[in-house]
């Protein structure tokens, strides 16, 4: 197998887990699922975050975070097989920082570079109704414009019809309370793996019959 070859195979097995969290929660989710993803044999998951933004001009953040998964960049949607995209709400909709990411991603749209791609949300709020909802269905709303492949969560998993947290059939999500104070539950927890088995089961079979 010559290189080129051996780095498509490798992209065939990874999925980009990509988030934005500012006070930690939408990070822990992007673990769970990222755990779920490799719970299937052969799958990899890569962790990556958006940078925050700010209303001045000046540079806002190092080159590479402080802690956490590193910044992402246009390569990691272009490798990967798959995409599970996070954001805590902001008034119903996606936080700002993720929003100019993808508003970034023109090239990646004019050269149909995720198209057929799978595709995952994720969320966390404060409160039960929140937005978590509508933030999930915003959030995918960019990407069918992408031309991916949207995959939410069945009721065939028991968690999504038994959970009195989070959990919807558009996405994982976590109810955080107004200070951050609730732990992720144990359907929330079985939820966001749940739906990293499922995305990257989807992207599996996807490259297996290219």
């Amino acid at each position: 197998m010559n290189q080129t070859a051996s780095n498509q195979a490798a992209s065939n097995q990874e999925v980009l887990v990509l988030y934005y969290s500012r006070s930690g929660h939408t990070a822990q989710l992007a673990r769970l699922i990222a755990r779920g993803i490799e719970e299937v044999p052969g799958m990899r998951a890569r962790l990556r975050q958006v940078p925050p933004v700010a209303p001045v001009t000046a540079t806002a953040q190092p080159p590479e975070p402080e802690d956490g998964a590193p910044y992402v960049d246009k390569q990691d949607l272009l490798d990967c097989a798959a995409l599970a995209m996070g954001s805590p709400t902001r008034f119903g909709n996606m936080a700002a920082p993720l929003k100019h990411f993808l508003d970034t991603t023109g090239a990646e749209w004019a050269s149909g570079a995720l198209v057929g791609k799978p595709a995952a949300l994720f969320t966390s709020t404060g409160t039960m109704h929140g937005g978590q909802e509508s933030t999930l269905l915003t959030m995918a709303l960019p990407l069918l414009h992408h031309g991916m492949l949207l995959l939410g969560l069945p009721y065939t998993e028991p968690a999504l019809s038994a959970t009195h947290t989070g959990g919807t059939p558009y996405g994982a999500s976590h109810v955080a309370g107004t200070k951050g104070e609730n732990p992720i539950s144990e359907h929330e927890r079985e939820l966001a793996r749940a739906l990293g088995r499922r995305l990257a089961e989807t992207a599996r079979k996807l490259a297996a019959g290219a």
